[in-house]
């Protein structure tokens, strides 16, 4: 964090606008903010922290709001603090304003104004300030989070207001731990405590879920083993909770089980209990069932007498059905041979029109002649056909072996023409490599030479700026040192005058019967009068304030004059003798030199590929050309075979086709005219017969008509029955048959006969008996059931709480590994001795390292007496880690910083807030801590310390950070030479200096 200019208006003891340029007091390393007792010097301080946070340090946070308005300001003239600064590598700029009383444009009273807040960052790219918020809490939680330190901790190691310097030194460990860590960013080490404890908390919760389901099967098989079974009286998670319902669930398994073959035992006495009845109401009911079998075949024969007359009608129409069922097949024979008949004339008809003329009145042997005789010179160009098929296939070859010669006569031209160029590509390609080579190796050259060049162009600009700038300052210095001779001349001239009028000035006073002041006369006969010209107290106070402003005038002009001319010695010696012009156009030739090298290398790579792929390409067509070559070879003698081949085939293939286009064709030919002819047969010789039997069909049935008994065919047609009522006609002589066959039977029953001579059977008490037998039968078996149900849920539940304590194992191994290790970070752990949490463990390193840095420039302060030590020891019952100790070299002995003077105590505290400054910045993504003020405490200093601790801060200079004191010693004025003056007057504090 760096400040660049802070801006003040109307605020505490400032009633107008004052800037403070810290830029130029930053210039020297060190400064000096003075000024007397209560003009303000504080309070610039309190502009800082009030622009960065919105609120002042310390005791003075009561100072807010309205309180903060200068009480010199005018009543139109807002309160303002704005303030530039570098943080992050971010330039920022924060302006504040608090709420405001002011008076009303409209009548008489105020009106209260709210506060405003702006925060804007610039952009170097478009040379302009960009507005980033206006929200109070967002620029406030930006600019904490930039600086990475709240209000107080900014306070304290940044501003260090006057009696807080030494806090940080005796601060506890708890309040060390807070800066620190903010500082240094510890929080993910308390995030791995935090996250330790949580999975201690998790793993402790599964342990406790786990016995709690335990303990859940434990109850349940309770519930299921009933009074066998006594649990013990333990909570989840405490120890021996799984040998205890194990052990308890073993006891109740083994009751369970006698009480499983006691119930057994009952069982078997209920089964046979219940067998007897059942076999007593099984004889009842067999008694039962014959004497209602008696009776009911009394009652059906009775039935069938009453339809006596019916079945005998029935017996004579199925009689004369049998009759004509045997001249049915006869009939069914003459009606088919007549439908064949009729089917194969039609069939003769049409596979006659097929065949051509000459065929038409040929008989059935003479078309299967035809048709074998078709049939044979088919056969014989079986043969043929496959020397077609032959021919086909050599023909395909020979054109395959014809274009695979050309893609490679192909082949060969383009790789031989390929290969022609070779050697011109492959020198081609190594010399663009080696240009490409010597670029990167220049380009490597020219880039180490390019930044010095350009840092010295850089100077000798701001050089040839400073020049300018030192006449100027030069000649404003001049001009500003005569105006302040020349004030002064008129100041004392003036002076001169009014002490030579004085007495007339004495006179004008002067009343009658009144004592002189001079000489007591109580008259005054001729007092003096006042001359043209005369010179009043009024005019010499003007001159005298005109003379100061031209002297402070002339002091500023004279500290820029000196600054200009030490920063364009720096120049000078950085840029040399050489032009802004020669340098410029060297640097710009470097950079020319050096884009055409970078340029002219951006190709190596991919000369370095192309060359690669070359070489791979022409090993790949040699290889080409010599496999074509190859295949050239065989391809000459595999087409004098084919050759021959061919024509062979094609003299045996002219026979066998006869006058068709084709073997297929002449062949196809063949084929259906022997199916024609062979169906023409065939359909020829089946009319034939279907008339042969026809005739003899007829013939057949007239005969078995007569012996049957019928008149004609005709009366056999009617006589016949369908499938329908024959089925139902004999199904009604089949069940009358049946039916007289059953009563017969029943009636002959020796058993049904007894039995109905017997008393009717009682078939409900033998229910009832059977009935009792069976409920005693299930209730023996439900208990049983139940005895087994309980051994078996018994057996499951106890499984199922073995296999819960043999996961809870791991489980328990875990959390008490989690749980030490959470207690060892948060350090609760007896095995952590001291007590100390794994966030202060780091925190103490970093304070060791702070401790070093520190003791660097209490060496020096202390003329090499004291040192700072980190200590790790406990105090009482707290927690250690973030302990300092001083070591007095005079005593050789370590003791506690409280017991240093008020003097040591300054020089200590600052070698540590310095260190701590430095170990900040030092370390990764801290903030970088560029300004520092230091607020009074030097007057507790003797002359050889405050020269050593003056010589420790300005050695800061060294790392580019710039240090602030805040004092009214006198000795300071003399020792440093950029300061700022605080002046303070009756209409306000004013700043004298920079800005």
């Amino acid at each position: 964090m760096r400040l660049h200019r802070l801006d003040i208006t109307a605020f505490g003891p400032f009633g107008g606008s004052q800037r403070v340029d810290f830029d130029t007091l930053s210039a020297a390393g060190l400064f000096l903010l003075h000024g007397p007792t209560g003009a303000g010097k504080t309070s610039v301080l309190d502009a800082v922290c009030y622009a960065l946070y919105g609120s002042v340090p310390g005791a003075r946070q009561s100072g807010q709001g309205l309180s903060l308005r200068s009480d010199h300001a005018d009543p139109g003239t807002r309160t303002e603090v704005r303030l530039e600064l570098t943080v992050a590598g971010r330039r920022l700029e924060v302006t504040r304003q608090p709420p405001w009383e002011r008076p009303k444009k409209r009548g008489s009273g105020t009106t209260l104004d709210k506060a405003q807040t702006w925060l804007r960052a610039y952009d170097p790219a478009a040379g302009a300030w960009q507005d980033l918020s206006r929200s109070h809490q967002e620029i406030g939680e930006e600019i904490t989070q930039l600086l990475g330190m709240s209000r107080e901790q900014f306070c304290q190691v940044v501003l260090l207001p006057q009696g807080d310097f030494a806090r940080f030194l005796r601060a506890d460990a708890e309040a060390r731990a807070r800066l620190l860590g903010r500082l240094f960013d510890t929080q993910r080490f308390a995030d791995v405590e935090k996250r330790l404890a949580e999975r201690r908390r998790a793993t402790e919760a599964r342990v406790r879920e786990g016995d709690a389901a335990l303990l859940a099967d434990a109850h349940r098989m309770q519930q299921e083993a009933g009074d066998a079974m006594e649990l013990p009286e333990l909570a989840p998670g405490e120890p021996g909770l799984a040998e205890a319902v194990l052990g308890a669930a073993a006891v109740a398994r083994s009751t369970a089980r006698e009480r499983l073959a006691v119930a057994g035992c009952r069982l078997t006495a209920a089964e046979s209990a219940q067998a007897a009845a059942d076999l007593a109401l099984a004889d009842v009911r067999e008694l039962a069932r014959l004497q209602h079998r008696f009776a009911e075949a009394r009652r059906r024969a009775a039935l069938l007498e009453e339809r006596a007359g019916a079945h005998r009608a029935a017996q004579a129409r199925m009689e004369r059905g049998r009759k004509a069922e045997t001249v049915a097949p006869a009939l069914e024979l003459r009606e088919a041979a007549e439908a064949e008949h009729r089917l194969a004339t039609a069939a003769e008809t049409h596979a006659r029109g097929l065949l051509p003329q000459t065929f038409a009145d040929a008989g059935a042997d003479g078309l299967a002649a035809a048709a074998r005789r078709a049939a044979e010179e088919l056969g014989g160009l079986e043969s043929a056909r496959r020397a077609e098929h032959r021919l086909t296939e050599l023909v395909a070859e020979r054109a395959g072996l014809d274009r695979q010669e050309r893609a490679d006569e192909d082949v060969l031209r383009e790789s031989g023409s390929w290969l022609a160029g070779w050697d011109a590509t492959r020198s081609g390609l190594q010399t663009r490599l080696e240009s490409a080579q010597e670029a990167a190796t220049r380009a490597e050259q020219l880039a180490v030479q390019r930044e010095p060049a350009r840092r010295r162009l850089d100077a000798a600009r701001l050089r040839d700026r400073l020049a300018g700038d030192t006449e100027a300052a030069r000649k404003r210095a001049l001009a500003s040192g005569q105006n302040a001779l020349t004030a002064r001349a008129r100041w004392l001239d003036l002076k001169e005058q009014r002490l030579n009028g004085i007495a007339a000035e004495l006179a004008a006073q002067l009343t009658d019967g009144a004592p002189c002041a001079v000489c007591g006369a109580t008259e005054h006969p001729a007092p003096a009068r006042r001359v043209a010209g005369h010179v009043d107290r009024e005019a010499e106070e003007r001159a005298l304030a005109a003379h100061q402003r031209a002297d402070e005038q002339r002091a500023a002009d004279e500290r820029r004059l000196g600054a200009v001319r030490e920063a364009l010695a720096a120049a000078s010696a950085e840029a040399g003798d050489t032009s802004t012009e020669q340098l410029a156009a060297q640097t710009d030739a470097l950079e020319q030199e050096y884009a055409r090298a970078r340029r002219d290398a951006s190709g190596l790579h991919a000369t370095r590929e192309e060359l690669r792929r070359a070489e791979q390409e022409r090993e790949r067509r040699l290889a080409d050309r010599q496999q074509a070559e190859v295949r050239a070879a065989s391809r000459l003698t595999r087409r004098d075979t084919l050759d021959q081949e061919r024509a062979v085939l094609a003299e045996e293939l002219a026979q066998a086709r006869g006058g068709a286009g084709s073997v297929a064709a002449r062949a196809a030919q063949l084929e259906r005219q022997t199916a024609l002819l062979t169906d023409a047969a065939d359909a020829t010789r089946a009319a034939e017969d279907s008339a042969r039997r026809l005739k003899e069909a007829d013939a057949r049935l007239a005969d078995a008509a007569y012996r049957a008994g019928f008149a004609t065919p005709r009366d056999v047609a009617a006589a016949l029955l369908d499938d329908a009522a024959h089925r139902e006609l004999q199904h009604l002589l089949d069940a009358r048959q049946s039916e007289e066959a059953a009563v017969r039977a029943l009636l002959a029953e020796a058993d049904t006969a007894a039995a109905a001579q017997r008393p009717p059977a009682d078939l409900e008490a033998a229910e009832r008996a059977a009935a009792s037998a069976a409920g005693q039968l299930r209730e023996a078996a439900s208990a049983r059931d139940a005895a087994a149900r309980c051994c078996a849920e018994l057996d499951r539940l106890s499984a199922r709480a073995a296999d819960g304590v043999r996961r809870l194992g791991p489980l328990r191994e875990e959390y008490d590994r989690v749980a030490r290790l959470a207690a060892l970070t948060a350090g609760t752990s007896a095995d952590n001795e001291r007590r100390m949490r794994l966030e202060s463990y780091v925190l103490a390193a970093r304070l060791e390292q702070v401790a070093a840095a520190a003791t660097a420039r209490l060496h020096r302060m202390s003329s090499g007496r004291y040192t700072l030590v980190h200590s790790d020891d406990r105090t009482g019952r707290g927690r250690s880690g973030l302990g300092l100790h001083v070591v007095d070299a005079w005593t050789g002995r370590e003791r506690d910083t409280a017991t240093l003077s008020g003097g040591e105590t300054f020089f200590a505290s600052l070698a540590l807030a310095l260190g701590l400054a430095d170990v900040v910045t030092d370390e990764a993504g801290g903030v970088r801590l560029d300004t520092l003020f230091i607020d009074e405490g030097f007057g507790s200093l003797d002359d050889q310390t405050l020269d050593e601790v003056l010589d420790v801060l300005d050695s800061l200079r060294e790392r580019d950070r710039s240090v602030g004191i805040v004092s009214h010693v006198a000795d300071l004025r003399r020792r440093i030479h950029a300061q700022l003056e605080v002046v303070k007057g009756r209409s306000g504090s004013a700043l004298r200096g920079p800005g």
